[in-house]
């Protein structure tokens, strides 16, 4: 599944990256299902694979109900 809604908005792959890393990313890997409930409000939590430069690869999460996120450096 490409798009997501997140917040009440549909989001694509770089648009979710960008709502979670803060910047545009360079490039980005497929919207996945993460295995783990938000700690913050319980909801269901996704995730994406990008690029923010060309030497940094991270996979970040994002709760589809909440402002909850974070970030993993691969």
């Amino acid at each position: 599944m490409s798009n997501r809604v997140v917040e009440g908005r549909m989001v694509t792959a770089e648009s979710l990256a960008e709502l979670i890393d803060g910047d545009k990313p360079m490039e980005a890997t497929e919207i996945e299902d993460a295995d783990r409930e938000c700690p913050d409000c319980g909801g269901n939590v996704i995730s994406v694979g990008y690029m923010p430069s060309v030497t940094a690869f991270m996979t970040g999460y994002k709760c589809q109900d909440c402002a909850w996120s974070e970030t993993e450096e691969q």
